[in-house]
């Protein structure tokens, strides 16, 4: 880890325009949880359907959900692999490279056969593409945490950490606001279906709309030039071999504590957006019962409750930066824990318990979430910082994400429909990293340059 400074550096000019520091560091991730929603979207309402055989309706959607867990699975892959090119080749063309990966994924996608069409190729294919936008996500998020926080003022580096969080706000409301355009164009009789023409080549749009964002992302990201960090890297010879055996030898500590870090926000942001989505559409009468809103007015309430995701997104910044990622992660952290226990009287509560649960839960995931963006980066010296940050985040994805849904699903099910043991289980998770808060140091004096 590296050394606390007595009092926070005089940080040179950065060699990015402020501007250009947030947009490239903001469209990336936006396109990224672009992609990740589009695809949560798509795993609920389509996929059941088109990629795998008629039958149980459960088991369709847990095949769906298995297939969205295998990105997470790919992502530490791909954060070893990008993070050895960030830490040896720069952080710019890592980026580069990582999102046009993740754009043709997602495109590709778009243009998938079905099963009816194409039997196990269908699905098939789906887990190949599925892997490869894993794979350039592993990537993505500390490329562009790296970006902001290795090109902020001093004292900043918190605001700015939190412009690549601000894109999981803004990509749901892109993705859930075109899913909703669609479904509005394409009605459907039956309230828990989506329509004929939506199952056809409706659902195909936002996975091909996704080549627009990818080229506005480019053209942003190419006009970057490297920063200060990686330059005195270069500069002073400390580039390493094998960054990533650098990173676990010396750094072993901080990538387990980094991980553990993450695993709330990852729980608690998998089970508001993927497992609300099913449980607020699940029938209350069904096989396992729900919440019974049609799609619409249920993502209706879900968009009100992340505009409160981004504006504590950007509220967590400052606070990060006046009180300490430490302090301010282990407060939101208890409010983590207490949310969990909250979630049969505020869902039993009717309409108005099911949005303060919405507001409540999205407003705690901007707190968590928003900070992140720099403590993981200032875990780590420049030399290995892209390769353990990543590392970090991404492994953390396969703990808290890559298993929640079939969690919180096993959870429904066992509860009767109930969701007292799923908001449990988010508490347990809460409580995992509050123990990793309270082990680890503040990092907001580092030197980022070192």
């Amino acid at each position: 880890m590296p050394s606390l400074a007595s009092s926070p550096p005089v940080a040179a000019a950065p060699a990015n325009p402020r501007s250009r520091v947030l947009l490239a560091s903001l469209i990336g991730t936006t396109i990224e949880f672009y992609d990740f929603y589009v695809y949560a979207t798509a795993a609920v309402l389509v996929f059941p359907h088109l990629f795998f055989p008629a039958g149980n309706e459960t088991t369709a959607l847990l095949a769906s959900f298995a297939v969205f867990g295998a990105a997470m699975v790919a992502r530490p892959l791909g954060a070893i692999v990008f993070g050895h090119l960030g830490d040896k080749r720069g952080r710019k063309a890592t980026l580069v490279g990582a999102l046009l990966t993740m754009g043709i994924a997602t495109f590709l996608i778009g243009l998938l056969p079905t099963y009816p069409t194409a039997g196990w190729l269908a699905p098939a294919l789906l887990v190949m593409l599925r892997l490869a936008q894993g794979f350039a996500l592993g990537g993505e998020w500390s490329g562009a945490a790296l970006v902001a926080t290795e090109n902020a003022p001093a004292g900043k580096r918190a605001v700015y950490g939190t412009f690549p969080q601000l894109g999981a706000p803004l990509g749901f409301i892109l993705a859930n606001g075109l899913f909703l355009l669609i479904a509005a164009l394409l009605p459907s009789d039956d309230p828990s279906r989506p329509s004929t023409a939506f199952l056809d080549w409706g659902w195909r749009i936002p996975f091909l709309f996704s080549v627009v964002m990818v080229v506005v992302g480019l053209w942003v990201r190419l006009s970057l030039v490297e920063s200060p960090a990686f330059e005195r890297t270069v500069r002073t010879g400390q580039v390493r071999r094998l960054p990533l055996a650098a990173a676990v030898r010396a750094h072993g500590r901080e990538i387990v504590l980094g991980t553990f870090y993450m695993l709330a926000t990852y729980v608690l942001f998998y089970l508001m957006t993927t497992f609300s989505l099913s449980f607020g559409r699940a029938a209350p009468t069904g096989d396992v019962p729900g919440l019974g809103y049609d799609y619409t007015t249920f993502v209706l309430m879900m968009i009100l409750g992340v505009v409160f995701f981004g504006v504590f997104t950007m509220l967590s910044g400052p606070w990060a930066d006046r009180w300490g990622r430490r302090r301010t992660l282990i407060a939101v952290t208890l409010g983590i824990m207490a949310f969990g226990l909250l979630w049969v009287p505020m869902l039993s509560a009717g309409t108005v318990g099911v949005m303060a649960w919405l507001i409540l839960g999205f407003s705690l995931m901007g707190m968590t979430f928003g900070p992140m963006g720099a403590l993981l980066p200032e875990l780590f010296p420049a030399n290995v910082r892209y390769t353990g940050s990543g590392i970090a985040y991404n492994v953390s994805s396969i703990l808290g994400a890559a298993v929640a849904p079939f969690i919180a699903v096993a959870l429904w099910r066992i509860g009767g429909g109930s969701p007292f043991w799923v908001g449990v289980y988010l508490s347990a998770m809460a409580g995992i990293t509050l123990l990793a808060l309270l082990v680890g140091r503040e990092t907001r004096d580092v030197d980022i340059e070192a």
